[in-house]
């Protein structure tokens, strides 16, 4: 440690730490624009210049070493002269066109030329102009003349990001930020580059002109997609989502959200919401109010019941359903005396509940791992969050393996990291790539491996880099998860885990995966899951907030098999699953409800409606709650969502609620089967995931959007 004095106070800090760093530490306030705690060091805006004694001119504070006795002034007159010069030179070129900014009220440039800038400016020549940039959907760069050069944007993508799509070319006036070959910007993190811009030079497209940054509330939330579980600053204008940022949480998201997180509240404005319940008569579809939907619901079950049994009786939850819907929704059907209940949609596998499966590590831990292998994942887009972690531990040094499918992983590129030996094998294919593995550290280590396999140069390669290093994982990936043969690819996953010292776990799909195991919303006894429920036979179907063509595993043979039924009732928060279903029941997104999400490492993480519901919306534990009490079933009388989730018995340590630590396994009894033809396993792209990313208009014209538009008509 070395100590030194900022402004009088004496700190105490890592040796190799800058200045700028010491000053936080002491909570000294230096002026900046490029630095970024995030990012790199580009000491290229100079506006954190500082008075050190016995230098002999002012220094940049990001960039500067502290030494022992080092003696800093952050207020002094040379400082400030300093600082104010920068800021005379920045504003040269500067446009004066804050009062139509969009950035205005939240520009790091405007409020320090408030306390840094002079009233008028000594320079009359003409100012500069930079073209503007069309570079996608989501980012806008029409005013790239109030550009400052901090390179923050370029930085992002090259160190969090992974891909280079901006960049900065030319010199002194004439340089400037672009894509310099005219194309979009097109990483699944992009939109993070619209909040470190510390001026108004990216902003939000959907955003754009559409209110003050002063006018809108801020209210706090959840991310309703992948199994991170972002933490988000929901704002809100006149009872309408206006934009989305992130809410800073090391543990969880850092500062980032994926494009999705932040760009999906636009499907809950948009002409699809269902805003009333509605009821098919004569083929015809009518708005009726509430208590005639749910009697017709509840009389519905009721003789359903009577006629053919509980067992004909099924209910399709999506995932990303909260702890509360979920937990209400298997009190419901079990209440009815059925235990056709799954959140399984995509999975073609439906092997007995062991364990809730989950990360096997600590979020955090991904970002110091030094050895990974990776099985049946795109992992860039379907964990934006998660592969940015890994992305940390790669520029550390950490070996990254993958065993995925060419459209997984079409180049060496394609997960914008520096990976190790890469397998590349069809979903088929994958067992046998596994079991290679397992082979080769079998003879590494002298034992047996529990699957014949082939010690190759490449298996060989992965064995010898598990067993070498300290912190290791096998991570299983979404479309593991979903494989014909998941039970076997966990069970080796875990004899590697066991041989090579490493932690084994899944990345989990969904907003609330491991919630959902969690809560038993799968067959526990001798229920349907839902394959079988999808291929049909059921006479009473409930889908909680999904829309089986595009969510499951069946496609669009789903169709068929619900259109037998003699009952359907979507509850959906849009008007979906028309063509088969006799009722739809609006109920709330996320942004009205409250509730419970338990991400990748089972932290429960609890949020509160930011706007009131639109419509005649309801949230969705509440119509559940109804149906219970219509049907005269025990274990209804919750009051609130907090009453729903106290009774789960979750556990609590350090302000964090999780799920008890003995209910998260990812223990396998099950043995190695031998490996099989397998069909490909059901996946969403990173835009198709959920019925709100699928409604968002902005994100369905990205490159991603467009691709897998593409290659599903082929």
């Amino acid at each position: 440690m070395v100590e030194i004095q900022v402004d009088g106070k004496k700190v105490e800090i890592a040796e190799g730490s800058m200045v700028m760093h010491a000053a936080d530490k002491a909570g000294t306030y230096i002026p900046h624009f490029c630095y970024h705690k995030k990012l790199s060091i580009a000491a290229n805006c100079r506006m954190c210049l500082v008075d050190v004694e016995k230098a002999p001119k002012p220094m940049p504070a990001c960039a500067t070493p502290v030494t022992q006795g080092m003696v800093v002034h952050t207020k002094s007159d040379k400082a400030l002269k300093a600082q104010k010069s920068v800021m005379e030179f920045l504003l040269i070129n500067h446009p004066l066109d804050c009062p139509i900014c969009d950035q205005g009220g939240e520009c790091q440039l405007q409020d320090l030329a408030v306390g840094y800038g002079g009233s008028s400016s000594r320079y009359t020549e003409e100012k500069r102009v930079v073209f503007h940039k069309d570079v996608g959907p989501l980012i806008s760069m029409e005013e790239m003349s109030r550009c400052i050069h901090c390179t923050r944007c370029v930085r992002f993508g090259q160190e969090v990001a992974g891909i280079m799509e901006l960049g900065m070319i030319h010199r002194g006036e004439h340089s400037e930020i672009t894509t310099i070959t005219g194309e979009t910007v097109d990483s699944e993190l992009s939109g993070n580059m619209i909040d470190i811009c510390p001026v108004g030079a990216l902003t939000s497209k959907p955003f754009r002109y559409s209110a003050r940054t002063w006018e809108l509330s801020r209210r706090k939330s959840v991310s309703p997609h992948d199994s991170t579980g972002a933490n988000l600053i929901v704002q809100v204008k006149n009872h309408k989502v206006m934009r989305v940022v992130p809410l800073e949480n090391e543990a969880v998201n850092e500062c980032w959200i994926a494009d999705r997180d932040r760009f999906s509240y636009e499907a809950l404005n948009s002409d699809e919401r269902l805003t009333q319940p509605m009821l098919k008569q004569g083929g015809q579809w009518q708005t009726v109010d509430w208590q005639t939907a749910l009697e017709y619901v509840a009389n519905g079950l009721k003789q359903i019941k009577a006629d053919h049994g509980a067992s004909s009786i099924g209910l399709l939850a999506s995932p990303h359903s909260t702890l509360e819907e979920l937990s209400l929704a298997g009190a419901l059907v079990r209440g009815l005396g059925s235990d056709n209940i799954d959140h399984r949609l995509r999975h073609a596998e439906f092997a007995p509940s062991e364990g809730v499966r989950w990360l096997g590590m600590p979020i955090t831990a991904l970002s110091t791992l030094q050895r990974v292998l990776i099985v049946g994942s795109n992992l860039r887009k379907d964990h934006p969050l998660f592969a940015q972690r890994i992305r940390q531990a790669a520029r550390k040094g950490a070996k990254v393996h993958a065993i995925a499918s060419c459209s997984q992983l079409p180049d060496a590129d394609a997960w914008a990291m520096t990976l190790g030996t890469t397998l590349k094998a069809e979903a088929g294919d994958w067992l046998q790539a596994l079991a290679d593995v397992a082979t080769a550290v079998g003879a590494e280590k002298g034992v047996a491996a529990p699957a014949t396999g082939q010690a190759h140069d490449a298996a060989k390669a992965v064995a010898q880099s598990l067993l070498s290093g300290e912190r290791k994982a096998v991570l299983l990936g979404n479309a593991a998860a979903h494989h014909g043969q998941a039970a076997s690819l966990l069970a080796l996953a875990q004899w590697i885990a066991e041989q090579t010292g490493a932690s084994f776990g899944y990345l989990t799909e969904a907003a609330n995966t491991v919630g959902a195991q969690f809560v038993g919303a799968q067959p526990q006894a001798d229920g349907r899951n839902a394959a079988q429920m999808l291929a049909g036979g059921l006479k009473a179907v409930l889908l909680l907030n999904n829309e089986p063509e595009f969510d499951s595993a069946a496609g669009a043979g789903a169709a068929a098999a619900l259109d037998a039924a003699e009952m359907v009732v979507t509850l959906s928060p849009f008007k979906a699953n028309m063509a088969f279903s006799d009722v739809l029941l609006p109920i709330a997104p996320f942004t009205e409800t409250s509730g419970s999400f338990a991400n990748a490492e089972g932290r429960v993480q609890s949020f509160h409606a930011v706007v009131r519901p639109l419509g005649e919306t309801r949230p969705a534990w509440k119509v559940i709650r109804v149906l219970g009490n219509m049907l005269g079933l025990p274990g209804f009388t919750q009051e609130s969502s907090q009453d729903v989730l106290a009774a789960l018995g979750l556990a609590e340590a350090d302000g964090v609620t999780r799920i008890p630590a003995e209910r998260l396994s990812n223990a396998t009894r099950a043995s190695v089967a031998a490996s099989t033809a397998t069909a490909a396993p059901a996946v969403a792209s990173i835009y198709q995931l959920d019925s709100l990313v699928r409604r968002a208009t902005s994100l369905q014209l990205t490159a991603d959007a467009r691709q897998a538009q593409g290659a599903s008509a082929a």
